[in-house]
């Protein structure tokens, strides 16, 4: 589906509104009511709606319980269980409960310790504190394309390590410790890594987007104190204001992203108040690096594909 941006948006249907809420990223979407029987020309319309502001919102989707949402996430692929950490019994929901270790308040894209992380997530709002508890999330297509040459040409060639046993308290002013010790027991239970590109070329845009995030290990070939200066560089640009979108929950809301073009924060402001959102994700694609090279396991990296298409 390279060619979706390459033209105008496909007319939406008339009771589709779609209003832009930045003006790098970020888009709400009214007049529709989400489910998996969604006609064909809505979905294309909302598809393309997220392939050009990479997250988008839907307020008032009451309706919709776990099956409700997981059969509407599937109408974008085939849904992928969290690697470690259970599904909400009898579902694909991997649930962000702030009572027992759900405050996601780190820059990251979700899951990019496996080799094909999710391409899409849908999050759906359960229990919303009165004050607080916003998310912000960040257009990584942008960050790149910001860029000065010499920077691009530099991100072109970088490759990192991703992996779920990352330090935690690294940039957390106050440390929550249920929060710590879930990370240890059940988040990290088992090692994953995954080798990315910097910067990979997005399937179906062709956009080049910055693959970053707290998910970051190191820089293949680099010393740690080189790696992370690295690492605050490229960061430093995805997380710009200019390139995000902040978005101020209620009950029922919905919030889809593009996974290979975003990056996403929690604010952990609202104290004590309770926050319950769920979280199901679509299996991406493994990335491809600007000379063709595939993501690949570490260790593994003699049987990484070069892309041919």
């Amino acid at each position: 589906m390279s060619a979706v941006l390459q033209s105008p948006l496909a007319t939406a249907p008339a009771a589709l509104e779609i209003k832009p809420l930045a003006g790098r990223i970020g888009a709400l979407i009214q007049g529709v009511r989400l489910s998996g029987d969604l006609a064909p020309e809505t979905f294309v319309a909302i598809h393309q709606a997220l392939l050009r502001h990479k997250v988008i919102f839907l307020r008032g989707q009451h309706h919709l319980d776990d099956a409700a949402q997981q059969a509407f996430a599937s109408l974008w692929g085939e849904l992928v269980a969290h690697p470690t950490v259970p599904a909400k019994a009898g579902t694909q929901n991997f649930e962000l409960d702030s009572q027992h270790g759900g405050r996601a308040n780190s820059w990251h894209t979700d899951v990019t310790f496996t080799t094909d992380y999710p391409k899409v997530s849908v999050l759906r709002g359960i229990t919303i504190p009165d004050s607080g508890g916003d998310t912000v999330w960040s257009n990584t297509a942008a960050a790149y394309e910001e860029l000065p040459p010499e920077l691009k040409a530099l991100a072109e060639q970088l490759w990192a390590v991703h992996s779920n046993d990352y330090d935690y308290a690294a940039t957390r002013i106050d440390i929550d410790a249920t929060g710590a010790q879930h990370h240890k027991e059940v988040f990290a239970s088992r090692l994953i890594e995954a080798q990315h590109p910097l910067v990979r070329v997005h399937p179906e845009t062709g956009e080049r987007t910055l693959v970053a995030g707290h998910f970051i290990k190191r820089f293949a070939g680099y010393n740690t104190h080189d790696s992370d200066r690295l690492f605050e560089i490229f960061q430093h640009h995805i997380t710009r204001l200019e390139n995000t979108v902040r978005w101020q929950w209620t009950t029922g809301d919905v919030a889809i992203w593009d996974n290979r073009a975003t990056q996403h924060y929690a604010i952990n402001d609202y104290g004590k108040q309770h926050r319950v959102v769920r979280r199901v994700t679509v299996r991406g694609e493994v990335p491809v690096a600007v000379n063709g090279q595939h993501s690949f396991v570490p260790g593994d990296a003699a049987n990484a594909v070069t892309h041919t298409a």
